[in-house]
């Protein structure tokens, strides 16, 4: 399962009981439209204001605005670059509505507009528009800040997210009452006719240093700190997911990611093939001209960009300024809009550099509601210096990981070092949040999330779960029942232990798990970076060859299977495991493992012995050493209870192991090596979407038994497993060397999208192919080897395992995601192997995820 959006599922969960209306008594409110008083035209980022006060606002993108106090105030100041500054008498304490019509000043450029009576059609050729966005094209890289030899600048970067418009009729309950602090704490500036209730703040300040040649960056965080809502939520890696839904903008490269997906810049290399420019206004800011070009998408269902962009005309062709708003046409779920407004300072030497840029996004939960979860990033720049030479131990030993020291800043740090300034809503988050914590209202609503969503109960120094393994059913074990648990930081940051106690009725036998572990750097080891050492001992059943994600086989969704599920194995395994991860996310894990596996059910092991007769063997003993390397450059993940939840990245993450059997140790029965090697990475292909690569090979050195070979990952439950072979059967095919490639392409809508009705329902299409090759050398293929364990047949003598030929095993599917917004259906083909015992050539999985 996907849970790439059940981190904003469980921050609304969170504060469901929240909902409520903003209180309107005894506010001054003013709203209304600012307009060209030329060519009556709104006027978008004009500051209105109650002059002698701090509350102002800039209007929308059709130059409308909203503004609210509860002070005295008796003016209203409106003043935009190139007009004349209006000033108007209002009445405090009551609603009303100003419209303004602002009159350009004396050095603003005349417009022309010539009208034919029949519209022309649009052309690239002969258009000045696009003549100058190619100019922006051809002067780009050098109004890039890599431009310089040395550039060095400090970031504030903050994200807030609010509930807006809550409503009153649910604010008026009395068991809300206690909850008023967060209700009351409002904001009506930040997004001009929108009240605003804050949830959520995260603040960073980072300093930044670049070097050209040798090409070298490094970034320095200074502070951090966040809104803290409890051990029940990772907040760091809240924020690591939510600034990945508002990923930094560039609007210099040719692609720009937000809410996963990638838009086509306005200035991209291939940007006058997909949008519409017009020159728009021409006007004098500082002394400057600047050309307003405005651009639109040519096809409207396309992932691009509305807005406009303010240009230099002194050679440098550079963004001044720029507004960006998502199509509305495209195919993006739970964002009702989304807009980014970029502004730019002059440097000494007359080029430009990214002064702020700021974020907003609406995630209403349908199209016709204004309320819903609002958010804002903000990303200030300070102390901006260019062709200033550092020392070169300034750009050596880049720290990925936040320092402790930075963390724990004092409020008077902040107030001096902040770039931008809080909001007085936002000054309150903090304060409000560590209330709200320790109200025991709210603990039990997170400790219901957490049940629901992670499957895990908090008893404050020990967890119990997870909830979806409490029951379970297979045919060997039949109704299986099981319950355990794992104690938290809250015991000891250094000592771990967690276990669970199972029990199937059909065999009649116990089952279990028992691990102690101990943190070596004194961190909780749920935590990045891990570092510990840990023994464990488990015994239980598992099916040979069955690879699940996200899920454990003891899940009572998975207990329904296709096809005959009888071979499983008991497995009775002590391990001793050392995990060490860096900063970098370089890591590596060392273990010593001491096996004992035993067929059930229709599984068998059988082998020749020294008189030619087949007998039975009834344990299969092991002892191996393993070593894991692990490389994920720039990983960013949220730690969910169980697992890792990794934020997509266009970086590739490289996995290398090492497995050797220990023969005569530990009664181990066989000496082998095994090597393999994976690599996983993301390609974004702009307008098509994304493509999931990951490629894998692997080869065993010595002589040993079926169950001990490569048993590739085979999937017989109804759910689309993206890393296993889903018309596979278990144990279908071994191999002691194989190489394989998985490719799963999401193409986000681009085809349906321009399918009239069609692209109504928001269906994305995706397609994947998989495939693996490989073989069984000699000296491990047991009809040369009979004192080998025998291949499974069935009861008819039709082989049930098989070595891999030439031929490789490959399938395919096609299928549609974000049906409901989150279900994917797959139509699987396979495509070889096509006469063994009891496969399906074709089959229809389920896969249950989230996306935007």
């Amino acid at each position: 399962m996907d849970f790439k959006y059940n981190c904003w599922k469980l921050l609304l969960f969170c504060f469901l009981i929240l909902s409520a209306t903003i209180l309107h008594a005894q506010n001054t409110d003013v709203s209304g439209t600012v307009i060209d008083a030329a060519t009556k035209k709104p006027l978008p980022f004009v500051v209105v204001s109650f002059p002698g006060t701090s509350y102002g606002v800039n209007t929308d993108n059709n130059g409308k605005y909203a503004l609210s106090t509860t002070l005295a105030v008796t003016k209203l100041k409106v003043s935009f670059l190139g007009y004349k500054e209006a000033l108007f008498t209002i009445k405090p304490g009551v609603e009303q509505i100003i419209n303004v019509k602002l009159a350009p000043m004396a050095n603003q450029l005349q417009e022309v507009t010539v009208r034919s009576g029949k519209k022309p059609k649009y052309r690239n050729k002969d258009n000045p528009a696009v003549e100058l966005i190619r100019k922006v094209i051809e002067n780009r890289e050098k109004n890039r800040p890599e431009s310089y030899p040395y550039v060095e600048y400090k970031e504030y970067d903050k994200m807030q997210f609010s509930f807006a418009n809550l409503k009153k009729s649910i604010m008026d309950k009395k068991w809300l009452q206690k909850y008023n602090f967060v209700l009351q704490n409002r904001d009506s500036t930040t997004v001009p006719g929108t009240y605003l209730t804050p949830i959520y703040l995260d603040e960073k300040l980072t300093q930044y240093y670049y070097r050209k040649d040798p090409e070298k960056e490094k970034t320095i965080t200074l502070a951090q700190r966040a809104a803290n809502f409890g051990p029940g939520i990772d907040s760091e890696g809240l924020t690591v997911y939510m600034k990945h839904m508002y990923y930094k903008v560039d609007i210099y490269s040719n692609v720009i990611f937000l809410m996963t997906t990638n838009f086509l810049s306005p200035i991209a290399n291939s940007a006058p093939t997909f949008y519409k420019y017009f020159i728009t206004d021409t006007v004098v800011v500082n002394n400057q001209k600047l050309v307003e070009l405005s651009f639109t998408p040519r096809n409207l269902t396309d992932v691009l960009f509305v807005g406009k962009l303010y240009v230099t005309l002194d050679g440098n062709y550079a963004v001044q300024k720029a507004n960006l708003t998502i199509n509305k046409n495209i195919n993006l779920n739970f964002v009702n809009g989304m807009s980014v407004n970029l502004e730019f300072e002059q440097n000494p030497d007359g080029k430009y550099h990214l002064s702020k840029s700021t974020t907003i996004a609406d995630f209403g939960l349908s199209q016709n509601w204004k309320g819903g979860l609002f958010g804002v990033r903000e990303i200030a720049y300070g102390n901006y210096v260019v062709n200033k030479q550092e020392p070169d131990s300034t750009y050596r030993n880049q720290e990925d990981a936040v320092p402790e020291a930075a963390k724990n800043k004092t409020d008077e740090f902040w107030q001096k070092n902040r770039i931008d300034t809080l909001t007085t809503a936002e000054s309150k988050i903090y304060k409000n949040t560590d209330s709200l914590r320790n109200m025991p209202s709210f603990k039990r609503t997170v400790d219901l999330a957490t049940l629901l969503i992670a499957g895990y109960k908090d008893y404050n120094t020990f967890e119990i779960g997870p909830a979806n393994a409490f029951y379970s059913y297979n045919p060997i074990e039949g109704v299986k029942l099981r319950f355990g648990g794992r104690t938290t930081p809250n015991l000891s940051k250094r000592y771990y232990f967690e276990t669970y106690a199972a029990y199937g009725f059909h065999d009649q036998k116990w089952k279990g798990f028992l691990s102690a572990t101990y943190s070596l750097n004194n961190k909780s080891i749920y935590k990045f970076p891990q570092n510990y050492i840990r023994a464990s001992v488990q015994y239980d059943t598992y099916i040979p060859g069955e690879s699940l994600q996200f899920v454990q086989e003891d899940n009572v969704l998975l207990s329904i299977k296709r096809g005959n599920n009888t071979k499983y194995l008991y497995d009775l395994s002590y391990r001793l495991d050392y995990v060490h991860e860096y900063a970098n996310h370089f890591s590596y894990a060392f273990g010593l493992n001491r096996q004992n596996q035993s067929p059930a059910g229709s599984l068998y092991f059988t082998q020749q012995n020294s008189t030619g007769q087949l007998e039975s063997v009834h344990n299969l003993y092991t002892t191996d050493i393993t070593a894991t390397l692990r490389y994920a450059p720039d990983e960013q993940f949220y730690q969910g209870k169980i697992y890792r939840i990794q934020v997509p990245s266009k970086n590739p993450v490289f996995t290398f192991n090492y497995d050797a059997g220990l023969k005569n140790v530990l009664n181990g029965q066989y000496g082998y090596q095994k090597v393999s090697a994976q690599i996983d990475k993301r390609f974004y292909l702009s307008q098509l979407g994304w493509l999931d690569f990951t490629g894998q090979a692997g080869h065993l050195f010595g002589q040993v038994p079926y169950p001990l070979l490569d048993i590739f990952h085979a999937n017989q439950t109804y759910s689309y497993q993206i890393y296993s072979y889903n018309l596979m059967n278990f144990l279908e095919f071994v191999a002691d060397h194989y190489e394989s490639i998985t490719l799963d392409q999401h193409f986000n809508g681009f085809f349906f999208n321009k399918i009239p009705l069609f692209n109504k329902l928001h269906w994305r299409e995706t397609a994947s192919f998989k495939s693996i090759w490989g073989g069984l050398s000699n000296e491990n293929n047991p009809s040369l080897h009979p004192n080998l364990y025998q291949f499974p047949v069935t009861a008819t003598g039709q082989p049930i395992t098989n070595g891999l030929g030439h031929t490789p095993y490959m399938e395919g599917s096609v299928g549609i995601e974000n049906i409901f917004k989150f279900v994917r259906i797959d139509l699987v083909r396979r495509f070889s192997y096509l006469n063994d015992p009891g496969v399906a050539r074709w089959g229809i999985r389920t896969l249950v995820q989230f996306n935007f």
